[in-house]
């Protein structure tokens, strides 16, 4: 759902081309559902291939990532393993969010209202195991490579950051700073922007940079704190948060407190908001989360025949395009190349 610290958190822009040659891990579940909620008909629908499969999520991926490889960066795409237990709560939400907007994408489709069902298509939203599969496959392919993360890609992502082995998160959710995230980017696009979800167009966006230790130093606040104002106002594992504290007021809270942390849950009776869940828990599972250490990556040159058989053949991508996209990232990497031998002379 992504934590909604949008208000109190410092974002700083920059030029997406001064990641030139940097390692960037990106959280995929996250960058994958951009595409597959805004590249999308006329109706809100999903794009497919001939045989009904969608690929929304492809076409964003192959565009987007080699736009990208082209000034240089070098990608790392870290998945989800298995996820905590305590997520199950977001799940069920989600599940009844999607079942509530089929019902009502079906009323728009009988209505004719096309507007409604671009809206109530992109609710739908759903990646499955083939479609991931599909994605890793097309990674793959692109020569980069793939880390999974034993629970949560979130925090694997931000743990590598951490470590030193990639020099920045890539995605559109704050949570990755509640896992440690020591820098995280959002909005990494060379155009300057992104379609818009369940409506037609585009809209201009910023690439923008977030450093934890420059955000808690700006708030006044510990990395724990960041946690436990983080439950507050609703994770991935208490979606609802305590009702009546947004951001801001959390973040006061926080600060003002005098007693301790379970004093101050007290205080805003916990327990009568989550009868079966202990805050402790929740703490824990955020700071305590699975990771791995980074195995050795390797990049690697594409494979342009079986991206051509995977992307044209079987996913009806053009292969004009696909041939084309390619070609611009070898032309590009002949001028790095170029540009290198020129600096002996």
């Amino acid at each position: 759902m992504g934590l909604k610290i949008k208000e109190i958190v410092t974002k700083k822009p920059f030029d997406p081309k001064t990641l030139k040659d940097k390692i960037l891990a990106v959280d995929s579940m996250n960058y994958l559902y951009q595409f597959l909620t805004t590249i999308r008909g006329p109706d809100g629908t999903p794009l497919t291939n001939s045989k009904g499969e969608v690929t929304s999520h492809l076409i964003g991926l192959f565009n987007r990532t080699t736009s990208l490889m082209e000034e240089g960066m070098k990608f790392v795409f870290v998945f989800d393993g298995k996820a905590p237990a305590l997520k199950q709560v977001t799940w069920d939400k989600r599940d009844a969010v999607k079942k509530e907007a089929s019902l009502r994408l079906e009323v728009a489709k009988d209505e004719g209202d096309l507007e409604a069902m671009r809206k109530f298509a992109s609710r739908t939203t759903k990646l499955n195991k083939e479609m991931i599969n599909d994605a890793k496959e097309v990674i793959t392919l692109l020569g980069l490579p793939i880390v999974q993360a034993p629970s949560e890609g979130e925090a694997q992502a931000s743990a590598m950051v951490a470590d030193g082995t990639a020099y920045a998160c890539i995605s559109q959710d704050y949570d990755n700073l509640i896992f440690g995230c020591p820098k995280l980017i959002r909005n990494l696009t060379i155009a300057g922007r992104r379609k818009r979800t369940g409506k037609l167009g585009t809209v201009k966006v910023e690439a923008e940079e977030l450093l934890l230790a420059d955000n808690l130093g700006n708030l006044g606040i510990t990395h724990e704190q960041l946690i436990y104002l983080a439950i507050l106002v609703g994770t991935d594992y208490n979606p609802a948060g305590i009702k009546g504290i947004g951001q801001k007021k959390a973040l006061k809270l926080i600060k003002e407190n005098k007693g301790t942390i379970d004093e101050l849950f007290k205080s805003l009776n916990w327990d009568e908001h989550y009868p079966d869940l202990r805050y402790q828990e929740l703490f824990t599972t955020i700071k305590d989360m699975p990771t791995i250490k980074t195995p050795n990556l390797e990049w690697h040159d594409p494979n342009e025949d079986k991206l051509v058989e995977c992307l044209v053949k079987r996913h009806g991508f053009s292969e004009d395009r696909v041939r084309s996209k390619l070609q611009r990232l070898q032309d590009a990497k002949k001028a790095k190349a170029q540009k290198g031998l020129g600096d002996w002379f």
